[in-house]
């Protein structure tokens, strides 16, 4: 990035701070319109509830505030990358983003698209692009080189539902009959479901509570305000002993 580039970023971060949330709601809104297909891969809880929103503006605020020095970002981008990772984020995806983001700002803030802000925004985009997409591909191949690992989804089946006081604990075993990765008790496992009457998968994250000979044990509670998109309450209703989900690897928060 150039040092015009850096000052014009730095330029925004007041406009960030005032209506960043206004700007990353309509960029959902935009990107998910616009490419249905990532309503598979984006929480729509999540959406609805404005905590995606949220967090990818505070993200964006942070990022403009230290774009001199990204590296003072480490943790985030460590919090960030590992999330994506447990979303099966893919490189060719980051260009669907950033787009959409660009263009965003652009409208958001009524600034010409062509403009010199919007350039500057574009080599912000593609230097964290950079740094998130070989952070993730690090964190696949390390998966995929464990005993029992796997990058991406991998199918799942139920073994065992037990009705608990605080809700109900799903036992998971690997569909294709190999060992799974070792699971300790409170690293999280992303779980996709099928969303009924829906052409529309859903994930979420869940806390392993237990790993029992290569099973994967973790805890489902109702929503208690719940939409048709909560992973949750459609395990709850719609999932058995014997049906199948998709996970990702286990991992740490």
């Amino acid at each position: 990035m150039t040092p015009d580039h850096i000052e014009l970023i730095k330029s925004t971060v007041p406009v960030l701070r005032e209506n960043g949330v206004a700007l990353t709601s309509y960029f959902y809104q935009r990107m998910l319109t616009n490419h249905p297909e990532l309503k598979n891969t984006f929480n729509l809880d999540s959406q609805h509830s404005g905590r995606q929103p949220r967090a990818l503006a505070g993200a964006v605020l942070a990022y403009a505030e230290h774009i001199e020095n990204p590296s003072v970002l480490a943790k985030a981008i460590e919090h960030i990358s590992t999330k994506h990772v447990s979303l099966n984020i893919q490189p060719d995806q980051y260009a669907i983003v950033g787009d959409n983001l660009l263009h965003s700002i652009s409208e958001v803030l009524n600034v010409p698209f062509e403009s010199e802000l919007i350039a500057a925004w574009k080599a912000a985009y593609l230097q964290l692009a950079d740094i998130l997409i070989q952070a993730e591909q690090n964190k696949y191949q390390a998966l995929t080189t464990q005993q029992g690992g796997w990058a991406g989804w991998r199918n799942f089946d139920i073994t065992q539902t037990e009705q608990v006081d605080a809700g109900q604990i799903l036992t998971l075993k690997a569909s294709d009959g190999q060992s799974a990765i070792n699971a300790e008790i409170g690293q999280f496992i992303s779980v996709k479901v099928k969303v009924p009457n829906h052409e529309l998968e859903q994930p979420h994250q869940f806390a392993v509570v237990a790993h029992v000979d290569g099973q994967y044990q973790f805890m489902v509670k109702a929503e208690e305000n719940p939409t048709e998109y909560s992973v949750a309450n459609i395990l709850l209703s719609h999932y058995n002993v014997g049906q199948q989900v998709q996970v990702s690897a286990p991992f740490s928060k």
